[in-house]
């Protein structure tokens, strides 16, 4: 899933490239994408693109029509920025915004699922939108200090990827921030000292900073269908630490894996997979 330096990165760049640009037409090929239809889609029509932003993993695309496209692309959407229309055969195509320059906006999505969505919200409504209105503060640049917002008898792996408490960190950069900061991803935050919590916002801005830095360096437009993340830890379970040199352990989840170092982050101990688990049995 795209997380906060991911759909960062996809705003600044696409927002710098379509700032001042005037839309042609648009079109939902989508069925279940578009979540509105007051405003509707073609409201856009004719006014010209201010940029796009980005609020936790959503971005926000505006126009001097007073009107903004809101955006999630859950786990296989892409928004992307082309220099010509997408052909016949294009499956993957959701929502278009067609520039009259000749260029298109693209919420595109990989997969089975169709699950990344879209709604045309009127400005002065964005805020109280229910997606962004139960948002935490962010996690990047400068996130508050995390001891209260962690204060709760869950596991620091489950309470930084939920929303609500801090905004913009999912799957992949959580192994990368309690990895760096040494921390068990099951400590519960309400067991955090003041210590622990000030290494974990340390992290938190660190890596996600890092990771803007790289994507800056390295992608330009059009950004690629897959973004290469620049990680150390997550999903390379079985690999040596790059830190310590012990061997990566991983959790097994339905839909994820959650990988740590045992040597640095468990005090030695191999949590329990729950996926070999359930082979044992």
């Amino acid at each position: 899933m795209p997380e906060l330096p991911e759909v960062e990165i996809t705003a600044r760049l696409i927002g710098d490239a379509v700032a001042g640009a005037r839309v042609a037409s648009t079109l939902a090929p989508g069925v279940n994408t578009l979540k509105t239809f007051d405003p509707p889609l073609h409201a856009l029509d004719a006014s010209r693109l201010t940029g796009v932003s980005r609020r936790g993993k959503h971005l926000l695309v505006a126009s001097d029509a007073g009107l903004v496209v809101l955006i999630h692309l859950m786990s296989a959407g892409r928004l992307q920025l082309f220099d010509r229309r997408a052909g016949l055969r294009d499956r993957t195509s959701r929502l278009l915004i067609r520039l009259d320059d000749g260029r298109e906006l693209r919420l595109r999505e990989f997969g089975t699922k169709q699950a990344a969505w879209a709604r045309v919200l009127r400005a002065e409504a964005v805020a109280d939108d229910p997606a962004l209105a139960t948002l935490g503060p962010e996690a990047w640049p400068d996130p508050p200090p995390l001891r209260p917002l962690l204060d709760q008898p869950r596991p620091l792996h489950t309470l930084l990827r939920d929303q609500r408490v801090i905004a913009g960190i999912g799957r992949s950069w959580v192994d990368e921030i309690l990895w760096t900061a040494r921390l068990s991803p099951f400590k519960r935050g309400a067991d955090l000292s003041a210590a622990e919590a000030a290494a974990l916002r340390e992290a938190t801005v660190a890596v996600l900073g890092g990771a803007l830095e790289h994507y800056g360096r390295s992608l330009r437009l059009p950004l690629p269908d897959k973004l290469p993340l620049p990680l150390q830890v997550h999903r390379k379970q079985g690999e040596p630490c790059p830190r310590c040199g012990a061997e990566l352990a991983a959790v097994h989840y339905e839909e994820y894996v959650m990988t740590y170092c045992p040597a640095e982050q468990t005090d030695g101990r191999v949590l329990k997979d729950r996926r070999l688990s359930r082979l044992l049995k």
